[in-house]
This record gives C-alpha cells, sequence and structure tokens, in this order.
C-alpha cells in the first residue's frame, strides 16, 4: 500500500472516530443544558412568588406604619386632653381655696350679725331677766309710751328680720357655690381617670401594632434572603450552562484544527508522490485511481457521519428551546373568593351602616368628638359620637354615650347578632367602646387608634375586648 493510500486511511479513519466521539459529548453536554435550564425555570419562578410577597409585605407594612402614625397622633391628642384637664382641675383647687376664704369671710359676717341680735335683745332685758317684745309693749306707763314703744319694737323686728335675709342668702349663696365648685372638680377628675384608661388603651394597640409591624418586618428579611438564595442558585446554573456551551465550543474548534492539520498532511503528501505515480504503469495508476476513490468514499463516509453527530447536536438545542418554552408557563394564580357579607335587619340599620364608608381611612379619631358640625365635617369623632351620627343619617335618633347606648334598645344574645346591631367592647371600663356590626365577624367604629374603619371581632385585640352586649336599635 503506498504511503498516499496508508495516510488517506488513516485520515478516514481518524475522522470517522473525531466526527463519533465529537458527536456523543455534545448530545450529552445539550442533555445537561436542558436539565439545568429547567432547574433554572423552577427556580426563578420560585423567586417570582418571592417577590409577589416582598411586594405584599411591604404594603403590609405601609398599612402598619400608617396605623402607628394615627395611634400616635391619637395619644399625643389625648396627651394634651390630660394636660388641659390637669390644669383645669388645678384651677379648680385654686377656686375651692379662693372659695373657702370667701366662706370664712361670709362666717365672720354671720357671726357679727349675731353679735347685734344679741345686743338688740339684751336692750330689752330687764334685770338680767328676758323681756319679750309683748311685754315691752303692753309695760309701757302711758298711750305715748305705748305707742313709742310699739314703733321702737317694730323697727327693731324690721332690722332683726333684715338681718336673718341676709343670713339666708348668704348661706344659700355659699351652699350654691360650693356645690357647683365641687361638681366641677368631680367631673374633672372623672374625665382625667377616662382619659387615663383611654391613653392606656391606645398604648396597648401601638405595642400589638408595633409586635406585628416586627414580624412582618423579620418574614420580609427571611423572604428577601430566600430570595437572594435563589438568585444566588439561578446565577450558578446560568454559569454551569456557559460553561457547559464554552466547552462544547473549544471542543468544536479543536477537532475543527485537528480535521484541518490532517487534511493538510494528506495535500503534501500528495504533492510529493505526485510524480512518483505519474511514472507508474496506467493499469497501475488505475487500481491506485480506484483505491483512491475508494478512500475518498470512506472519508466521505466519515464526514457524513460527524455531519449526523452535529445534527444530533442541534436537535438537542431544539429540544432545550421546547422545555424551556414549556416550563415558562407558570400557573396561573387561582381566583380569590369573596366572602359574601350579611344582609342588615332593615333599611334604616344599612343605612347607618354605609353612611361612614365614607370616612374610613379619612378620619381621626377624638375624644367627645362627632357631636358638631364642625367635628362632623373634618372626621372628627370618638365611639358613640360616630354610633349616633350614623344612626342619624338614618334617621334614627340615638344618645351619644356608651352607657346611655346599652340601653337604647333591646339586648339579644352574640348568637343571633345582626347587621346594625350595637356591640360594645370592655376597655379601659366596662362597655367603654361600641360600634356598629356589619356581619361577617366585623364591626365599623371609630377607634382611638385608627379613627373610622372596619375591624374584625372575632380575632385579634377586638376579640379580646368583646363583652358578648349586642343591642338592637329597631
Amino acid at each position: 500500500m503506498s504511503l498516499k493510500k496508508k495516510l488517506i486511511v488513516l485520515n478516514t479513519t481518524i475522522m470517522l472516530g473525531l466526527g463519533s466521539a465529537f458527536a456523543i459529548p455534545s448530545v450529552k453536554a445539550e442533555e445537561n443544558i436542558s436539565d439545568i435550564q429547567s432547574q433554572r425555570t423552577g427556580i426563578q419562578s420560585d423567586i417570582s412568588e418571592a417577590e409577589q410577597v416582598i411586594q405584599e409585605l411591604k404594603k403590609e407594612q405601609s398599612k402598619m406604619n400608617s396605623q402607628i402614625a394615627q395611634i400616635e397622633t391619637a395619644m399625643r391628642e389625648n396627651d394634651e386632653k390630660i394636660k388641659d384637664t390637669k390644669q383645669e382641675i388645678k384651677d379648680t383647687e385654686k377656686d375651692i381655696v379662693s372659695l373657702k376664704k370667701e366662706i370664712k369671710a361670709l362666717e365672720e359676717r354671720i357671726a357679727k350679725r349675731e353679735e347685734v341680735l344679741k345686743e338688740r335683745a339684751l336692750s330689752f332685758q330687764e334685770s338680767g331677766g328676758d323681756v319679750e317684745y309683748l311685754e315691752v309693749v303692753l309695760g309701757s306707763k302711758s298711750f305715748g309710751e305705748f305707742v313709742n314703744r310699739v314703733g321702737a319694737v317694730a323697727t327693731i323686728v324690721e332690722a332683726d328680720q333684715q338681718i336673718l335675709s341676709e343670713q339666708e342668702a348668704d348661706k344659700a349663696d355659699l351652699e350654691k357655690k360650693q356645690a357647683t365648685v365641687e361638681k366641677k372638680l368631680q367631673n374633672l377628675k372623672d374625665m382625667e381617670v377616662e382619659l387615663k384608661g383611654m391613653q392606656s388603651q391606645i398604648e396597648d394597640q401601638k405595642a400589638e401594632t408595633v409586635n406585628m409591624k416586627a414580624k412582618i418586618e423579620k418574614k420580609e428579611a427571611e423572604t428577601e434572603a430566600l430570595k437572594q438564595s435563589l438568585e444566588n442558585k439561578d446565577a450558578g446554573l446560568e454559569a454551569q450552562i456557559a460553561s457547559i456551551r464554552e466547552n462544547i465550543k473549544k471542543e468544536e474548534e479543536r477537532k475543527a484544527s485537528e480535521k484541518a492539520d490532517l487534511d493538510r498532511a494528506a495535500e503534501e503528501v500528495n504533492s510529493s508522490n505526485s510524480s512518483s505515480e505519474e511514472s507508474s504503469s496506467s493499469s497501475k495508476g488505475e487500481a491506485s485511481e480506484s483505491g483512491s476513490s475508494k478512500g475518498e468514499s470512506s472519508s466521505s463516509k466519515g464526514e457524513s457521519s460527524s455531519s449526523k453527530g452535529e445534527s444530533s447536536s442541534s436537535k438537542g438545542e431544539s429540544s432545550v428551546s421546547s422545555n424551556s418554552t414549556k416550563n415558562s408557563s407558570a400557573d396561573k394564580p387561582a381566583a380569590s373568593k369573596t366572602e359574601a357579607s350579611s344582609k342588615p335587619s332593615s333599611a334604616n340599620t344599612g343605612s347607618a351602616i354605609t353612611a361612614g364608608y365614607k370616612y374610613i381611612g379619612n378620619s381621626t379619631y377624638k375624644f367627645g368628638g362627632g357631636r358638631t358640625a364642625s367635628d362632623i365635617a373634618n372626621g372628627l369623632f370618638d365611639c358613640s359620637g360616630f354610633v349616633a351620627w350614623a344612626y342619624k343619617q338614618a334617621g334614627v335618633n340615638l344618645p351619644a354615650s356608651t352607657d346611655a347606648l346599652k340601653n337604647a334598645g333591646r339586648q339579644v344574645s352574640n348568637s343571633q347578632k345582626q347587621p346594625g346591631d350595637l356591640v360594645f367592647f370592655n376597655t379601659y371600663k366596662t362597655d367603654g367602646h361600641v360600634g356598629i356590626y356589619v356581619g361577617g365577624g366585623k364591626f365599623i367604629g371609630s377607634q382611638s387608634s385608627t379613627g373610622v374603619a372596619i375591624a374584625n371581632m372575632e380575632s385579634g385585640y377586638w376579640a379580646g375586648k368583646f363583652n358578648g352586649r349586642v343591642v338592637r336599635v329597631n
């Protein structure tokens, strides 16, 4: 066998081997890429869900911040009210001190009047014995003396009556002032107790809200950490895919370089032996030519096998694309169900419930609020003031105090409560808070921490404060 023929056979054999060796790793590499890409699709879906959770948590955190701001506003206003009340108590106590001075002066005047009465009585005494006015008159020795004595007695009696009238007037004025000041002082002390109780309630709500915010922040941090972990894993998988593709590219370049080297070697052999081949006999040349054709056919077959390997690689990439498209179809979230709310027991209660909706998120709690046009226009209510105002919009007049509202209708059991019923809560005192039941375990009312809002009375803070009292207005 000539050197050229040996080289051609060797070249063909090597190329067939290279094509086969190249095709198999390429297919496996593309399969690995497909598997990794499937993992990335799942991870990216998890990242998307984590981002949605983070957004929801941020919304909750923003809501908590707003609620805390409202609570702090209510606390500041309540502090101011307590401060003003304490000042009024001090002023009233000063009034009481001043009143005590007036009482002392009045008692001195009364004592002086009593001395005057005693002196006048002594003027009608004889020999140390008491003489009544009638005896003085009848003891006259003549008609003229009788007339004079009657006039004198009448004058003294009239003066005594004037003194007595002044005494009675001073005493009545004293009692009136004392009763007024004592009542004012008692009212202020009661208000101070109520405000301090309400402040304690507001502080409890703030503590609960801050605790909830801390939990949300912790959950957000955990979700952020999970998201970061998923992103790191996704980046790692992406790097693996890039590394595999880079290795495939380098392998392709190496094989191509080897093939080019073999082709150049074959051309050099052909060039160096061309002269010796021409001097051979024509029959031997034809045989050699036939052998060469057979070698080239074998080489062509090898190249066909290599092409087949590349086709298999292309098919693998197509499979990756298909899998990627298939996996990118994320599950659609299920439609959220809306819980149906109970219907009001009558048109009046329905109007009372809906009347306050315009103030939700647009109002502030104010102690004693909701009783003037200015407060109502600016959305300033306390709990009982809001309930009375809401029912007034429905044409029903109710008192504006929790103590009066609990007797404003008939009491029903908790299991029978309907939308529109009044529900009571024990806060700083028994029945210290009231709202209007709207159904679904919720009520609308003016809360110290939120202003007018719908709150859950079956879980959280208000569930522990609900005392079971339900009053039906209609």
